[in-house]
């Protein structure tokens, strides 16, 4: 998250606002996802699958999905509750338990998918907030922003931002809204990802 929120205070107003047409404050979008999401550490909950490696022990290597419970088994400790964690938290937790089986253990966590499936809807619409992907359903950048409440009056639709990290490297795709309502370019309403935050932008105009 605190990558994220980098990259987007990195990404330069100027370079956007020479086209005129726009207002892009990459200051405000980093002010306003951190207030969306509340704690810049992402504590685990049930339904995350994560991947857990010990070093040097690679027949324990395991990938879980923790319960509902909040849960998870691991080899030589059993059941542990990793939920409500952070991440290192959690690999501490089970590297503590590990010390009574190996000497020295070195535990590695990372998400792999997270249970919660999220968008952020920034800017220029009605109600600026988080939004939850359907379970087994697609969601687009303009079912996203409809959900969001709509644009405002003073909304650049032609100038949408889908800012996104894939593969640990960060993203920004341009959405022209009114090719997809007005010229029913569907291939322009892209769909997200969980984590995409969807940035309206101001109309100068």
């Amino acid at each position: 998250f605190a990558l994220f929120l980098t990259f987007i205070a990195a990404c330069s107003p100027r370079t956007n606002l020479k086209e005129n047409s726009f207002n892009y404050d990459a200051e405000e979008i980093a002010k306003e996802l951190q207030e969306l999401k509340g704690s810049s550490e992402y504590l685990l909950q049930a339904g995350d699958l994560v991947d857990i490696q010990v070093y040097k022990e690679d027949d324990m290597s395991r990938t879980l999905r923790i319960s509902t419970q909040g849960y998870i088994s691991f080899p030589l400790i059993g059941n542990i509750k990793i939920s409500d964690l952070t991440v290192s938290q959690a690999a501490n937790q089970i590297e503590e338990r590990l010390k009574s089986y190996l000497k020295n253990p070195s535990v590695s966590l990372l998400i792999k998918e997270y249970a919660n499936k999220n968008v952020y809807v920034l800017g220029e619409v009605k109600k600026p907030s988080p939004i939850t992907i359907p379970p087994e359903k697609i969601m687009t950048v303009l079912e996203a922003i409809t959900s969001a409440g709509g644009f405002t009056d003073v909304a650049a639709i032609s100038k949408v931002k889908v800012f996104r990290i894939e593969n640990g490297q960060q993203r920004s795709l341009e959405v022209d809204i009114t090719q997809i309502t007005k010229e029913g370019n569907k291939q322009m309403d892209i769909a997200l990802k969980p984590g995409d935050v969807v940035f309206v932008p101001q109309s100068l105009f």
